[in-house]
């Protein structure tokens, strides 16, 4: 299949390059390069430790190809930090420019740009506006060091090393990400977006991003992913880290469109205070594997949390995705609406976790999954574990799968539209709810993503 401009590969020029493998020399040889102060190379280190301990899950995809010895964890670009797009070398602003990054941003479509090449942010900048208002939006490495106590007091509190194995990975050699600071009170009326670009063969992206949303605030933040196509693997284990305030919301907004030499082994998660509210909207395309479960932790009173997704599992794909949601405090919801499409044998699995703690009585759960597979040689299962520890308790959950109906298609050939066409139109009103949760230039990027997927495939 044909990726267009996300399949265009740039020639591989780096500054700094570490050797194959996962060793403690190559952890501190990345925390040298870094210049990062002591605490964070003992956490790494501690993490190594961790990752080599523990073993690859049982109960997902099959991820044994994935050999760290094969993997480049640390790739720095020829290029130097800057706020300044003019500055950017040419290769790799190119790059970014065929994916329309800055054009969102002369548009004023977005308050503030990340953009991360291989291991490294290349281009970072904030409206003043919002500097003025006392919002941080910098990439992790200078939240790292300019806002060292802020950065302690949160990072690995929420996605901790023991979580599993790829979380250890992510923690021993995380590079690049992103920082986000938003003060009490203070809306960020217009998105903040980071864009990560995986351009090298054969190597690992580990961004760290952590946002916190103080009491009463709002943050709308977009992460888009993308990879050339290579004949050998690519990782990619980041780690996302949300805290949201009492009366607080964030949305976070993500787009991948990895390629179908990528392991996609990403963890998120978010912690909500007392009527804060988490808003996941998630699209999962390409990859060869993807294990991606975005998990809210609802830990103060009348907390809530939404989750909206959509993956596309073709030929040779296996995307476990869903959503978790732990109710550790009373009076807690959440809803979560999910669907996948599969085609060409394809594997798209829905795995969930809603567990509700002994004192979380009078909480809410909602939970729909719907698939919609193309062919006869698809499959697609629905994993759902509820865990309820109290009497006192609303919860359903809802699972559909179906195929396209020949009534409908039928009909629309009728009024002189082809069959193709007729096919796509109705897998892009599958997907039109998740859609309309994006923003309108994400959503048509996510519908152009589909029609790759679909095209010359469907039948």
């Amino acid at each position: 299949m044909d990726r267009g401009i996300y399949d265009i590969k740039d020639k591989v020029v780096y500054r700094k390059k570490t050797e194959q493998g996962l060793t403690e020399e190559i952890v501190r040889a990345i925390s040298e390069e870094k210049n990062e102060p002591e605490w964070m190379l003992n956490f790494r280190l501690e993490a190594l430790k961790i990752y080599n301990k523990k073993v690859n899950p049982v109960w997902g995809p099959d991820i044994s190809a994935v050999n760290m010895d094969e993997i480049t964890t640390y790739i720095r670009p020829d290029a130097d930090l800057t706020d300044d797009w003019k500055k950017v070398p040419d290769e790799i602003a190119d790059t970014f420019d065929r994916l329309g990054i800055p054009e969102a941003e002369k548009n004023a479509m977005l308050s503030g740009v990340g953009a991360q090449y291989d291991s490294e942010v290349v281009y970072h900048n904030i409206q003043k506006y919002l500097l003025d208002q006392g919002v941080v939006y910098t990439d992790f490495e200078t939240g790292v060091r300019e806002y060292p106590e802020v950065v302690k007091e949160y990072f690995g509190k929420c996605i901790t090393p023991n979580l599993h194995k790829y979380a250890a990975l992510h923690y021993a050699v995380w590079s690049g990400g992103s920082f986000v600071y938003v003060p009490e009170g203070v809306k960020v009326d217009v998105p903040l977006q980071s864009y990560f670009r995986l351009n090298a063969p054969g190597a690992g992206q580990f961004e760290h991003t952590l946002i916190i949303v103080e009491k009463d605030a709002y943050c709308h933040f977009i992460e888009g992913c993308s990879a050339p196509k290579y004949n050998m693997i690519n990782l990619h284990a980041g780690g996302v880290e949300l805290f949201v305030g009492e009366n607080a919301t964030l949305r976070y907004s993500t787009i991948e469109n990895w390629s179908r030499n990528m392991y996609n082994l990403n963890t998120k998660r978010a912690v909500v205070q007392k009527n804060g509210k988490i808003e996941w909207v998630s699209g999962s395309f390409g990859s060869k594997v993807s294990m991606l479960y975005p998990a809210s932790v609802l830990v103060g009173e009348h907390a809530s949390s939404e989750y909206t997704g959509i993956s596309f599992a073709g030929a040779g794909q296996n995307i476990d995705t869903g959503a978790k949601t732990i109710h550790a405090a009373p009076y807690t919801t959440s809803t979560v609406n999910s669907k996948s499409i599969s085609k060409g044998g394809g594997v798209a699995v829905y795995r969930g976790l809603v567990k509700v703690t002994k004192n979380a009585h009078h909480c809410k759960s909602s939970v729909s999954c719907e698939s919609l597979m193309l062919d006869s040689e698809s499959r697609s299962d629905t994993i759902p574990v509820i865990d309820i520890r109290n009497k006192n308790v609303d919860l359903g959950h809802e699972a559909k799968i179906g195929r396209i109906s020949d009534k409908v298609i039928f009909y629309l050939m009728s009024r002189g539209i082809s069959e193709e066409e007729a096919k796509a139109m109705v897998v892009r009103g599958f997907a039109e709810p998740i859609a309309k949760e994006l923003p309108l230039e994400y959503a048509v990027e996510m519908n152009n993503l589909i029609g790759l997927e679909l095209e010359g495939s469907i039948g």
